[in-house]
């Protein structure tokens, strides 16, 4: 591997060997920033994602007046620094503790930051301002804002309250009965949240279960949840405890791991510390369906989630399969690596039902299949998904990665697989979830 200033040049290194303990979980990482500041007390939280990301939501609330101080730097690797968490200690200020911010808020390109915090700052009878980078201040907003606008909150945002940035005057809040149109995790998170300072009980019903790691981590927080099926209700006026926290590994940034062993000859991979939340493994159901050799091994809890290692091998002869809207909301942030693993799998693998790709850090669906297809792969782009055709022997070629974190590694992990030298153009928004990354594959490729 050789870097430039915007773009990184990606061979082949051979197979994937050894042990990886992947970064911190970057959501949950968020959420125990959220529920710590708001919390009566001192919460020490271990295992914090040292990233992008969850650092924008760092500095949004320490502009809200929260301390949150860093206790130590952490690299989690076996032999070597490979990935980098923190140990924070947040100074929690209580229900009624935060303070109107000086200026606006940068969220940078956190769209959890930005969402959760509307529905938060929503409580609080102040100004806020809530802006983002060039990615953030294109993604869709209103669904977080019109919920909230009927609990009472004053929301406004650019072109009719469509995007960022979003002002917002918070105060009392009332009650709702709300079910999402479309499952997402954010918005229902940002209504958790909100209410939490609701007088009264707040229910929310998503249509398809979208990950859960507020519904889990509350708790652990005094708060009392009821969750039934697809609906959660939680009841306004909850007083939050400080409480120490571990953040398990993330498994949205080991899939890049998992998938690069299971396709490249002669890998096997044992990932430790990962996160295995049922709402966010659905890529290993996935991979279960196109043979792919995945086993998990020493599975226990961990501050209300399940926690675990996955042992990953190469495996010779994966399947194509369908990928329907119902299996969306589990394997979201597995799109990217998944469109990679279909290129070497035998048959036509079909995902749809992913129009919501359409707008996250990038357009994901557009982005994969502009890189595939310079790599010699054929796509066939639907406004939903794509369909990738396989196997396929990948040649290096140049891919943009548009400044998302999850297409830039995806490419980074098809590149291993090319024949010739792939340049990434955008490499470094890595950074964003995933810390170390390039740094991690070239510990565990054999010389």
């Amino acid at each position: 591997m050789s870097s430039s200033v915007e773009s990184l040049k990606v061979c082949a290194l051979g197979a994937l060997k050894g042990e990886f303990i992947p970064p911190g979980d970057k959501s949950i990482s968020h959420r125990a920033i959220f529920f710590a500041a708001i919390a009566e007390g001192d919460s020490i939280v271990q295992g914090f994602l040292n990233a992008g990301d969850p650092i924008s939501t760092v500095h949004a609330f320490r502009s809200l007046g929260v301390d949150i101080e860093n206790y130590g730097v952490h690299y989690n690797s076996v032999g070597t620094d490979s990935t980098i968490t923190d140990t924070l200690i947040i100074k929690g200020k209580g229900a009624s503790g935060l303070r109107e911010p000086k200026g606006v808020v940068d969220c940078g390109n956190s769209g959890t930051t930005m969402r959760l915090l509307a529905g938060l700052l929503s409580a609080y009878p102040f100004f806020t301002c809530l802006t983002g980078d060039n990615s953030l201040v294109g993604r869709p907003m209103a669904r977080v804002i019109n919920p909230l606008r009927q609990m009472g909150a004053f929301i406004y945002g650019r072109d009719w309250s469509k995007y960022p940035p979003l002002a917002i005057i918070g105060g009392k809040l009332t009650p709702i009965t709300y079910k999402l149109p479309v499952a997402s995790a954010q918005v229902k998170s940002a209504l958790i949240i909100a209410g939490l300072f609701a007088h009264g009980r707040t229910i929310i019903e998503e249509p398809i279960k979208s990950r859960d790691h507020t519904e889990r981590m509350l708790p652990a927080y005094g708060v009392s949840l009821k969750v039934e099926g697809l609906t959660v209700a939680v009841e306004g006026g909850c007083t939050l405890q400080a409480t120490d926290f571990t953040v398990p590994g993330d498994f949205s940034s080991a899939a890049f791991i998992i998938a690069a062993a299971c396709v490249i000859n002669g890998s096997e991979v044992l990932i430790k510390g990962v996160g295995l939340n049922p709402t966010r493994t659905g890529f290993l159901d996935v991979l279960r369906q196109m043979g792919a050799d995945v086993k998990i091994e020493n599975l226990k809890a961990n501050s209300g989630e399940p926690v675990g290692e996955l042992l990953c091998r190469y495996t010779d002869g994966l399947k194509a399969i369908s990928i329907g809207s119902n299996d969306i909301p589990s394997v979201i942030d597995e799109f990217p690596i998944l469109c990679v693993l279909a290129t070497q799998a035998r048959g036509v693998t079909e995902i749809r039902g992913a129009k919501e790709l359409r707008v996250k850090e990038s357009d994901r669906i557009a982005a994969m299949t502009a890189g595939l297809r310079n790599m010699g792969v054929t796509v066939e782009e639907f406004e939903d998904g794509l369909a990738v055709e396989g196997p396929v022997q990948l040649k290096g070629a140049l891919v943009n990665s548009y400044n998302d974190h999850r297409v830039a590694m995806a490419f980074s992990i098809a590149a291993l697989m090319a024949k010739g030298q792939t340049e990434i153009v955008g490499y470094k928004a890595s950074e964003i979830s995933f810390p170390g990354f390039y740094d991690t594959i070239r510990r565990l490729a054999v010389k």
